[in-house]
């Protein structure tokens, strides 16, 4: 998965492919630090416009409904991503705000 999300990095023709295994490994990796870690190595890395910016911040809240809790880093990012979104959705996507609600809802935050 580390080279499918650097190779979209490089290329943003790969970015449908890095999708699929940022997805995949939300839903179904069950090592939180490994999915977080991916979820914000592409959330700070991604070019503004990227859909994985906003695909980052929606994993994270796959992540906290799996989880039940998130590291400060990853919290810190989907906060980020969420307000990016908000203040303008060409840069980031609304889908870093769904991931925002579902970390709220998840970790009972306000």
């Amino acid at each position: 998965m580390a080279g499918i999300l650097e190779e979209a990095l490089r290329d943003r023709s790969q970015e449908g492919e890095a999708a699929v295994a940022l997805v995949g490994s939300a839903l179904n990796d069950d090592e939180r630090e490994f999915v977080e870690h991916r979820c914000v190595q592409i959330g700070t890395r991604a070019v503004s416009g990227s859909p994985l910016l906003g695909l980052a911040g929606l994993c994270l809240g796959h992540a906290a409904r799996r989880f039940g809790c998130l590291g400060d880093e990853a919290l810190a990012l989907a906060e980020s991503s969420a307000a990016r979104a908000e203040a303008d959705p060409t840069d980031v996507d609304g889908r870093a705000l769904d991931g925002f609600d579902d970390i709220r809802s998840f970790l009972h935050l306000r």
